[in-house]
C-alpha cells in the first residue's frame, strides 16, 4: 500500500500504479488519452465552496485540511471505495493545481493514511 501524489500534467509512468484523479473539475487542456487515469473520483474532491474559499492560500492550509477532513467524514462510502483501491496496491492521486505541496491530493493522502492506521 503506497500512495503517491502527482500533477496530472506530469508524464505518466509505470511507477505510478493505479492513477486516480481526485479533482472535481477536469484539468484544463488535458486530453483523456494523455491523462492515462484509471479512475476519476470527483466526489472525493473538496466541495466547490471549500475550494473557492481556500484558493491555495498557505495561511488557510490548516483550516482547509480540517474542513476537508470533515467533508470526507460525511461521505464514508466514497472514502471506503478509495481505501479499497489503496489496499490493492500502489496508487497515485492526481491533481491539477500548480501548488505541489498544499493541495487537496496531499490532504487526501494524509487523511487516507490516517484512516489506514486505525
Amino acid at each position: 500500500m503506497t500512495i503517491y501524489t502527482k500533477r496530472i500534467y506530469e508524464t505518466p509512468t509505470d511507477d505510478d500504479g493505479y492513477r486516480i484523479l481526485v479533482d472535481q473539475l477536469w484539468p484544463r487542456g488535458m486530453k483523456k488519452e494523455a491523462a492515462r487515469i484509471e479512475r476519476w473520483l470527483k466526489d472525493i474532491a473538496p466541495s466547490t465552496e471549500l475550494r473557492k474559499w481556500y484558493q491555495h492560500d498557505p495561511e488557510k492550509w490548516p483550516e482547509f485540511r480540517r474542513r476537508y477532513f470533515e467533508e470526507l467524514d460525511q461521505h464514508p462510502e466514497i472514502v471506503n471505495e478509495l481505501i479499497k483501491l489503496v489496499k490493492e496496491g500502489k496508487v497515485t492521486f492526481l491533481y491539477s493545481s500548480t501548488e505541489t505541496r498544499l493541495n487537496n491530493a496531499s490532504a487526501l493522502k494524509e487523511y487516507v493514511e490516517n484512516k489506514l492506521k486505525v
